[in-house]
This record gives structure tokens, C-alpha cells and sequence, in this order.
């Protein structure tokens, strides 16, 4: 099974060079976890009807982080 991260980050100005998230990540506001996509959707719906990221400040990211070998 795969865990998901569901990150809300400060929008940056945009440089000449692009932007690069290895070398220089967006400031991070909140990280939530979440056990399935579904719940990171609605995680990620929820903070996508705050002001700041409807007003084009801060951006919403859904992240799948590794998987989980189920054992038998």
C-alpha cells in the first residue's frame, strides 16, 4: 500500500532558471499523512478552499511516498 503526503507550500516568485524543488523546495506551511489516496484528495480539497491558495499564495502538492509489502 502507498502513503501519501499531502504539503501545503509557499508559492515563490519565478526565477529565469525555473524552478527547481531537488535544489531549492517551496517553504513547506503543513505536511498531513494520509493511508490512501482518497483521504489525501479530500485532505488536499480541504486546503485547496483556503484563501491564500485560491489567491494563487500558497500551492497544494499530493505526494505518494513508498509502499507498504503487505505480508501474507
Amino acid at each position: 500500500m502507498t502513503r501519501f503526503l499531502v504539503v501545503l507550500t509557499d508559492v515563490r516568485p519565478f526565477e529565469g532558471n525555473g524552478r527547481n524543488e531537488r535544489t531549492s523546495p517551496e517553504r513547506r506551511r503543513q505536511v498531513v499523512g494520509a493511508n490512501n489516496r482518497e483521504a489525501a484528495e479530500r485532505i488536499a480539497g480541504a486546503f485547496m478552499a483556503l484563501g491564500m491558495v485560491r489567491a494563487g499564495r500558497q500551492r497544494v502538492k499530493v505526494i505518494a511516498v513508498g509502499r507498504r509489502h503487505s505480508r501474507d
